[in-house]
């Protein structure tokens, strides 16, 4: 049969991909939902499914209930959350977020907020964080859809790493899935 060879990567994972936005007025229809669509065309030009785009209002048990049933199923490994980060009474997204979360993962904060303060001195009020569920990668970004397709683009090349890690890779393998 000849030496055993190491298994090489098998490439980079290309995550199905969640998008909720959390936002009262868009969830009652005052306003379109510009972050979802932002996000959806920021996944599709890195050559990322987008399963399911959903809007819902900021509350945190609805967010936490879409959060557990995108990660808790099989069709998606990414779920990307958009508005409810700052500081208003209703911004509740990091709360529902840590709440459903097996590990957090504060590098994915701490690098979106350092790159939006190349745009903006504000970035810093972002409470956005990341983590993991199951096998599947939670990441919050701003409201904003500026803001969000730029903290997304932040940690974007990091995210096939996280979720080959997720599934059992180790660092060698993952390498090749960035």
């Amino acid at each position: 049969l000849g030496p055993l060879r190491p298994r090489r990567a098998e490439g980079p994972v290309t995550p199905a991909t969640a998008i909720l936005t959390a936002s009262d007025r868009s969830a009652r229809g005052e306003r379109p939902d510009a972050g979802g669509p932002a996000m959806r065309a920021a996944v599709e030009r890195r050559g990322w499914s987008v399963a399911e785009v959903r809007v819902v209002a900021d509350e945190q048990p609805r967010i936490e209930a879409a959060l557990k049933e995108w990660c808790d199923g099989d069709a998606v490994r990414l779920v990307l959350t958009t508005g409810g980060t700052g500081l208003s009474p209703r911004d509740v997204t990091p709360e529902a977020t840590r709440a459903v979360l097996d590990k957090e993962l504060p590098g994915f904060g701490e690098l979106m907020r350092q790159r939006g303060l190349k745009s903006t001195p504000t970035a810093v009020l972002s409470r956005a964080l990341a983590g993991s569920r199951g096998r599947a990668l939670i990441v919050n970004l701003p409201g904003n859809p500026k803001g969000a397709v730029e903290s997304f683009e932040a940690v974007a090349d990091l995210i096939p790493h996280a979720l080959a890690m997720l599934t059992g890779g180790d660092h060698a393998n993952a390498k090749g899935a960035a």
